[in-house]
């Protein structure tokens, strides 16, 4: 484990192996450890790198206002990395396409896994299903006030409580149960996602400036693989749709009995596509 200081802000990092940089880029109800298997598996013939977010993991809290495809960005440049390919789950796959829009120079691929979008807005029934899901585990005034900083304390029954919400309708899908996936996995998933939620309302406040991508897919130049557990959220499989179809020359790998969290869910199968989608970088390179 590492950490650097970028823009005056330290992040938790990890980096192994040597030749073309690849960066994964965890989900928004995780941290870097989500890419374990792919981190491992990669660095035999890439150099990989992995970071927390602001405010995920061992990185330091976000504070004032906050743009992570920037912070991605500069990253980038602090380690000396001109060129990578991006590799993005759920948020971090909004993160991957606002860099590959905002420097296309620098971003040589792109893998979207469960991805969402920058300015999107979730359509029904996902919507009212995830906020209903929310306000079963909290009160609505206990969560706003979480939400606004103004508890007292937070409760750890009620950390526990959001976290396995989101965990049981994204990550083990609207369409299964928990019993249905593997414990151990289930049981990390669920861990990190406390962590997240901990840190949302313990650390200081702060707001993101969300660039509007929702109509900019066709802009998108790098060659990108779209990657989808089909017991995902409805709101995430018609993005996978969008995806395929507008940013050009996409190709699709759709897993079955899958959720929100292929990479942990499916670490072979995730790999594999991975390194399929490498492998062609390599050839374009050599060609």
């Amino acid at each position: 484990m590492g950490m650097i200081e970028v823009d005056g802000v330290r992040f938790g990092y990890d980096e192994a192996g040597e030749g073309s940089a690849v960066v994964l880029l965890h989900a928004g109800l995780a941290d870097r450890r989500m890419w374990d298997h792919q981190f491992a598996a990669l660095a035999q013939h890439h150099r990989v790198i992995r970071y927390d977010r602001r405010g995920h993991g061992d990185s330091h809290a976000a504070e004032g206002t906050v743009s992570h495809h920037r912070d991605l960005l500069a990253l980038m440049s602090a380690l000396g990395v001109d060129r990578a390919a991006l590799a993005g789950s759920s948020m971090g796959g909004a993160y991957a396409l606002d860099a590959a829009l905002t420097a296309p120079e620098r971003v040589t691929r792109v893998a979207l896994v469960g991805a969402g979008l920058s300015g999107h807005e979730w359509p029904e029934p996902m919507a009212s299903d995830s906020r209903e899901a929310m306000l079963a585990a909290v009160p609505l005034e206990k969560l706003e006030r979480y939400l606004d900083h103004t508890a007292e304390r937070v409760d750890e029954a009620d950390v526990r409580a959001i976290a396995d919400a989101n965990v049981r309708y994204l990550v083990v899908g609207p369409h299964r149960t928990p019993d249905e996936v593997d414990q151990d996995f289930y049981a990390r998933a669920l861990e990190m996602c406390e962590n997240v939620y901990r840190r949302a309302w313990t650390d200081p406040k702060w707001t993101e400036d969300v660039p509007d991508t929702r109509h900019r897919l066709a802009e998108i130049t790098a060659p990108t693989l779209v990657i989808i557990g089909l017991e995902d959220g409805s709101g995430l499989l018609k993005l996978a749709d969008r995806f395929e179809h507008e940013i050009p020359g996409a190709t699709r790998l759709d897993l079955p009995d899958t959720g929100h969290l292929p990479p942990m869910e499916r670490p072979a199968e995730v790999t594999e596509a991975l390194r399929s989608w490498l492998a062609d970088q390599e050839a374009d390179v050599t060609r």
